[in-house]
């Protein structure tokens, strides 16, 4: 389950590359634009300031943000991005840190390049932070004999299978699109007692608190903080540095 309240908690952090990503879209008039994962709805709102004539559709996965996402106003729905296919009327779709959770999403973009009309634009952007200090704890810890068997199943154990901005370009281009795919890191400035383990609740560890039970969870996050406060100490005014690279491409399809 995903929890809207505490993944609006890092507005800032998680906001930044999504404006930066819709920056590269140069789309004037579209006709539909597609939010693909609009989470708690709030950045789906800024592409329909954007784009006030395009017909807005939204849709995640997650029932929880899918409730956010109509009580902020959106028409969103629940569909997962396997399912998905655009409408022929489709001129922009975004993907803002979702396709890292779809195993498939590198043989789905061609399939969706292909059924967009000409001159679509699609944008997305994914975490390329797996091999970080932090993920690498959650593995470690995971993998031991204590929380093996109960997270085994969770996907957890397994990095995310996100390319890099290459390869992104290389499936996008061979697709028949112009490409632009770049990768920033963030220096993310935290504050808290524990301002690590509180972002990696709102995202890579819901596998495993969909997995535990309240106190199995109490457990191990307790025994994660001390390994995430090692790995990213604070300095002496309180503040946690937490670099987090993130992967980028949009890709314009060729037409009128």
């Amino acid at each position: 389950m995903w929890d809207p309240d505490r993944y609006r908690r890092f507005g800032d952090h998680r906001s930044r590359p999504f404006f930066e990503l819709v920056a590269r879209i140069d789309a004037e008039n579209p006709r539909r634009v597609v939010d693909l994962g609009c989470g708690p709805g709030q950045l789906t709102a800024t592409l329909a300031q954007r784009w006030p004539s395009a017909r807005l559709e939204a849709f995640d996965s997650s029932p929880e943000m899918v409730a956010a996402a109509r009580q902020s106003g959106i028409d969103a729905e629940v569909r997962s991005a396997e399912d998905w296919q655009p409408a022929p009327d489709t001129d922009v779709v975004i993907s803002n840190a979702v396709l890292q959770w779809v195993p498939t999403h590198a043989d789905l973009l061609p399939r969706w390049v292909h059924a967009l009309p000409a001159g679509a634009w699609l944008a997305l952007q994914v975490p390329g932070n797996f091999d970080a200090p932090s993920h690498v704890a959650i593995r470690e810890l995971a993998a031991r004999d204590e929380w093996r068997s109960r997270l085994e199943s969770s996907g957890i154990l397994q990095p995310r299978d996100v390319l890099d901005p290459s390869g992104y370009a290389a499936i996008l281009t061979v697709a028949g699109c112009v490409v632009d795919a770049w990768e920033t890191t963030y220096l993310q400035r935290l504050t808290g007692t524990d301002p690590v383990l509180d972002w990696v609740t709102g995202t890579a560890l819901r596998p495993v608190r969909a997995a535990l039970d309240d106190a199995e969870w109490a457990r191990f996050t307790a025994q994660l903080a001390p390994l995430l406060r090692a790995a990213y100490p604070p300095r002496a005014d309180g503040t946690t540095w937490l670099p987090f690279r993130r992967v980028f491409a949009v890709a314009h399809k060729p037409g009128s």
